[in-house]
Formats: structure tokens, C-alpha cells, sequence
């Protein structure tokens, strides 16, 4: 099978990029050291080459209306330009199909963010949904768009080094709002628990923006940083934590759920009819190992299982998003089986590091 590549795969190479294949896409895995990528951008900045997510816009009248009716989470609280809004699509039954960034850009268009892996799924979902529910809205993958995200402490003052321009522009951005500058579309998110951008640009454009940011001092970060710091901030990653038989109210995705206001949305039924047995809980090892994906959680209220395990570089001890029983509560102990061993595990309340401090 041919590997799908990024505008950023020759730039990737020249850096000495460790490349792997991530869900079909040629990504690079390190530049040679992860836990020294996973600090830079906990101290300094570092950029990530995220144009494998895909771009989707939504045109015409009653975009809102659909989008009201398509996603768990509740765009009437997008009123703003460039107001961003992080939320679950769900399937009839509840589950996750995909969790998602929608942007309000004007009364007739909206712009979202989707995962690479399940990008193809959620385009047919949305346009399967459109077709009985407003069949005159144009759906658009934005194929020709490139995505870089700069994040850290020292993100912004090292992109405005790289592109002062932005400066005047994006300065006052807050966080979870995007503006519009020419070709390109800064938006004020991240997936790594610091401060950053993400910003899409044309495909052609991204090789000298990219070349621009390792001048002023940006350094690439691969796909095992990303993991690890996303871990650390305690933000889901989909196929690990949630997916299409999880419901959000069971991946700690409440706070993306809109159960309160009258609208129906594809999914709410099951929600109300289904109150959740399991739930998403943090947990720190207090014994020496580490925690991977899948093991099985021992607890006096039943089992549970990890579903994102690794060693934190930041806190220097395994970390781990579980989903246990709701009985089970912070501060509880309980036992993970880690190579046929019960090793004991602090249940805590995550995010675990946020803006480079640890909070537990």
C-alpha cells in the first residue's frame, strides 16, 4: 500500500525524521529524541506538521440548523467570528464517530477540523445526514490546505519572529477563537496542554512556513511527543479512548454534551435512555512500570481497562486515562495487571500537567 504524504514529507526527511506509518499516512515518529521533543514544548515551542486532518467546510443556508442537529455539542454558543467549538458526532446509538473543532466563520459557513483516520467516514456521515436534513448545504473537503501547529510557552513570541505580519492580526486572539489573514486561518487551539496555534495555509505555502518557524528557533516535534504531551493534558485521543462503541458521557466528554437545551441531536436518545456504568478517570502508577493501552484495572467495584498509557517525561512516573467503574472514586487505589503483576495505581482527577506545572 502507498503511504498518503504531507506538502512537509521532504522537509520531514531533511530534518533526519524518524518516519512511520500513522493510519496510512507517512509521519514522522521523532527527530531523533521524543522525550527531548515532549520538553521543548513544555519549555519552549515546537511545531507539529498536522496536515493529515482534514479541512471540511459547510456552505449555505441552514448550516446551523444542520450543524445543531448533526453534533452532541451545541453551536448556538458560537455567535462570534472565528468562535471555535470542540464537540462529538455521534451515531443514533450514542457512540462516538468522531470528535471534532467547528468554526463559525459567518451566518452561511462553517469551517471543521476532523481527524485523519476517520476522516472519509465522517465526510459520508455528514453527507448522508445532509441529504435528508438540508440537501442544498454544500459539504467541502479543503484538500488543498495544509495545517502546522506551533505550541508552547514561547509559541507566540517565536511565531510572530517567523511571521511578524501575524503579529498586529492574531496578537489578541483568545483561546478557542481563529481569524482570517489572507490565505491562511490562525486559530488560537492545540493538543498539547500549552499555549499555540494552529494554523491552515495553502498546501504549496506550508515548505517556506515551515522553513520560516525552524529559523526562529521552532523546533519539529514528532508523533511520539504528541502523544505524550496530549496524555499529560488529558485530552481523548479517538480509536483509544472513545470510538464508535463508547459514548462521550463514558469518555469523560460531558462537558462537550449539550443534554440541556430542547434541540434533538443525532445520538440524544441513547444518551438519555443510557446513564453511563463507566467513566474516564486518571490514574499515576505508585509502583515502578509502566501502564499501556488495554491492560485490565483491578477494583473492589469491578473491572476496568487503560485506554492511553505511558510514561510521563514531565511528572517522571507512568500515567494513564482509564475507564473504571463510577463507583470508583479519586483517591481510591487500584491495581493495574502489568505483565501478569497487580501493580498499584493512584486514581486522580486529570488533566495531569497543564501549562507546564503538574496538577496532582
Amino acid at each position: 500500500m502507498t503511504l498518503q504524504t504531507t506538502p512537509l514529507n521532504a522537509a520531514h526527511r531533511a530534518m533526519g525524521a524518524k518516519m512511520v506509518d500513522f493510519g496510512g499516512w507517512d509521519m514522522p515518529l521523532h527527530y531523533g529524541s521524543q522525550l527531548e521533543e515532549h520538553n521543548q514544548v513544555r519549555t519552549d515551542a515546537g511545531m507539529f506538521d498536522v496536515s493529515h486532518m482534514r479541512v471540511v467546510d459547510f456552505r449555505g443556508e441552514g448550516v446551523r440548523d444542520f450543524l445543531r442537529y448533526l453534533l452532541a455539542n451545541n453551536v448556538d454558543k458560537l455567535q462570534s467570528t472565528g468562535k471555535a467549538l470542540y464537540s462529538c458526532m455521534l451515531n443514533p446509538e450514542g457512540g462516538v464517530i468522531d470528535d471534532l473543532i467547528v468554526y463559525f466563520i459567518n451566518d452561511t459557513m462553517f469551517r471543521m477540523v476532523v481527524n485523519a483516520g476517520t476522516a472519509e467516514k465522517d465526510i459520508a456521515w455528514m453527507k448522508e445526514q445532509a441529504a435528508t436534513h438540508a440537501p442544498k448545504l454544500e459539504i467541502k473537503p479543503r484538500l488543498e490546505l495544509a495545517m502546522i501547529a506551533v505550541q508552547g510557552p514561547k509559541a507566540t513570541e517565536r511565531l510572530w519572529n517567523a511571521m511578524p505580519g501575524l503579529r498586529n492580526l492574531a496578537e489578541n486572539l483568545k483561546p478557542f477563537s481563529a481569524v482570517e489573514l489572507g490565505t491562511m486561518f490562525v486559530a488560537r487551539t492545540g493538543y498539547t496542554g500549552e499555549d499555540g496555534f494552529e494554523i491552515m495555509l495553502p498546501t504549496q505555502a506550508a515548505p517556506f512556513f515551515w522553513e520560516s518557524l525552524s529559523k526562529a528557533g521552532v523546533k519539529p516535534i514528532g508523533l511520539g511527543a504528541r502523544d505524550t504531551l496530549r496524555l499529560e493534558a488529558g485530552m481523548n485521543l479517538y480509536g483509544h479512548d472513545m470510538d464508535e462503541t463508547i459514548n462521550p458521557l463514558e469518555a469523560g466528554l460531558a462537558w462537550t454534551v449539550d443534554l440541556k437545551s430542547e434541540r434533538d441531536f443525532i445520538g440524544k436518545a441513547a444518551l438519555l435512555a443510557n446513564p453511563p456504568a463507566r467513566k474516564l478517570a486518571g490514574l499515576v502508577l505508585q509502583d515502578r512500570g509502566v501502564m499501556r493501552d488495554h491492560q485490565v484495572i483491578k477494583s473492589s467495584h469491578g473491572d476496568g481497562e487503560i485506554t492511553s498509557g505511558s510514561f510521563s517525561p514531565t511528572l517522571n512516573q507512568s500515567i494513564a486515562l482509564a475507564r473504571i467503574p463510577v463507583a470508583v472514586q479519586v483517591g481510591d487505589t487500584v491495581q493495574v495487571v502489568v505483565r501478569d503483576k497487580l501493580l498499584n495505581a493512584k486514581v486522580v482527577k486529570y488533566p495531569f500537567v497543564r501549562n507546564g506545572k503538574s496538577l496532582v
